[in-house]
């Protein structure tokens, strides 16, 4: 058997978009994914199906595996001809014990890669507002251990260097130790008033800042109950973060919010949160199949040719009328003549990316709108293909009908209860460690309240978003109570609701 490769890859210090495009491609071509504690989960999303994922998290309380034993995991795994990547927050080779991993590996023969990665010493102070540099206040830094034992006899770090240095002093895993670091430097000769921060979480919707005086700090951090993971600078820079601090100024800043639509299309919300300073925590309560009946849109289809009009009502309706179109060989062309319509932007936009023409977008996005505009355009007697969920309502098709429309509702797709993890979003619930919750249908709705098992205290303090009144009406059916609902029916109304309604 062929000996494998291992890649020690620095996740950076929390934030998922910080790692190297290198390192996210290690980690999708991984056979085994050896990850730590401070490392962000959804860079394990980008691992394979197939791929073993190994935790080896340590935490000031204890450690889930020895370091020997994590050496030991890597040189197995590899031996066994597999890809490894083991996935370090921060960099590698700062203060994270890659350069033990790395000698593990070469005693044992086998081939390595280090892929750098963005440093906590770096970066959290810069999601602070603070430059651990700044040509007018000091040209060096200095990153040090705080891991040390106050009761060493003989200190590695020369205090007295430090404390005449001029440089900014950036200490990483100090917390436990954080009265030692200032009497150790205040003792050596750095001014009791000297400016320290304190930083934790650093990078992440949850990051928390308190600012102080070298005399003070230990008492702040006390007050404002600060812990690990945190990092302490030290020096003058420390006191451009209120100019500088910038991180804190985003709308969503600190703020968790349930993302629950399916997963493949819970990237747009979930980004324009994360760009808006929030968290978002994906638990999809839905998906979508293919419906109950699946031979019904493949003979509409076949008989294209007698329909007048198209009514599209969501993304997942184009979705599975084109991909039918295309299994059938056939292609866009089957559809001239025909007049389309589309309710909302999202669906409008996803037909003109497809070469189609909209017709008629109505001026509010729901069905009592698109009837509306439509009466002065549909004629007696017209045949109209709608392709939309198995579940949707029945006002649409019906009103359609009155009009003297022969209509055609065909179920092109049905959602299904999704995979979100019902222990883990009922755990963060009962810690209050979510502050909104966002509903984009109906079946979202009553998916998400499944998964609490009927505890509906779970969601006391959590507020509720819905992309439209259908939505709504549904969670007030359901005893929900519904904060805001979007003015625009669209993900974009969603997130000018968040802002509105839990921004910073």
């Amino acid at each position: 058997m062929s000996k494998g490769r291992v890649f020690l890859v620095g996740a950076g210090p929390g934030d998922p978009k910080l790692i190297t495009i290198k390192g996210l491609e290690c980690i999708s071509k991984a056979d085994v994914l050896v990850y730590d504690r401070l490392v962000s989960g959804s860079l394990l999303k980008a691992a394979k199906p197939e791929c073993e994922i190994i935790y080896a998290g340590k935490s000031p309380d204890g450690h889930t595996l020895s370091q020997l034993e994590i050496n030991q995991v890597l040189v197995e795994k590899a031996l066994q001809g597999k890809i490894v990547t083991r996935l370090k927050g921060g960099d590698p080779f700062v203060f994270g014990r890659g350069g033990e991993e790395a000698e593990a590996l070469a005693e044992a023969g086998l081939p390595f890669e280090v892929v750098p990665g963005i440093t906590s010493a770096v970066a959290v102070p810069a999601y602070a507002g603070i430059p651990v540099t700044h040509r007018d206040i000091t040209s060096s830094f200095t990153v040090i251990t705080g891991h040390e034992k106050p009761e060493k006899n003989d200190s590695a770090i020369c205090w007295e260097s430090l404390a005449k240095s001029g440089s900014t002093l950036v200490f990483l895993m100090g917390m436990e130790n954080l009265n030692y670091i200032c009497r150790k430097l205040m003792t050596n000769g750095l001014h009791p008033a000297t400016p320290v921060g304190i930083v934790q979480w650093g990078t992440r919707a949850e990051q928390r800042v308190v600012t102080g005086r070298l005399e003070n700090i230990v008492h702040l951090v006390e007050k404002e109950k600060l812990r690990n993971p945190s990092v302490i600078i030290v020096g003058e820079v420390v006191r451009l973060r209120e100019k500088l601090k910038w991180f804190e100024h985003k709308p969503l800043f600190g703020k968790r919010i349930v993302v629950t639509r399916a997963r493949h299309q819970a990237s747009v919300l979930s980004e324009a949160i994360k760009e808006l300073g929030g968290e978002p925590l994906e638990f999809p309560v839905i998906d979508i199949v293919h419906p109950s009946d699946p031979s019904l849109l493949p003979r509409a289809i076949e008989d294209i040719g007698k329909f007048t009009w198209v009514i599209f009502t969501s993304v997942n309706g184009v979705e599975a009328f084109l991909n039918e179109l295309f299994r059938q060989e056939k292609d866009i062309r089957e559809l001239a003549g025909i007049q389309i319509a589309a309710i909302g932007p999202a669906t409008k936009r996803s037909l003109e990316d497809r070469g189609l023409r909209v017709s008629f977008l109505p001026e509010e996005y729901r069905a009592e709108k698109i009837v509306e505009g439509l009466s002065s355009l549909i004629r007696p007697g017209e045949h109209i293909l709608l392709p939309r969920a198995e579940e949707a309502r029945s006002f649409l098709p019906e009103a359609l009908k009155m009009m003297g429309a022969e209509v055609s509702d065909i179920p092109a797709y049905k959602t299904a209860p999704g995979k979100a993890e019902k222990n883990e979003l009922q755990q963060l619930l009962l810690e209050k460690r979510v502050d909104a919750v966002t509903f984009t249908s109906s079946s979202t709705v009553k998916n998400f309240l499944q998964l609490l098992d009927g505890r509906r205290e779970l969601l006391s303090g959590v507020k509720a978003f819905s992309i439209g009144p259908v939505t709504s009406n549904t969670a007030k059916e359901l005893g929900l109570n519904i904060f805001y609902e979007a003015e625009e029916y669209t993900i974009d109304g969603l997130i000018q609701g968040l802002i509105q309604g839990v921004g910073a």
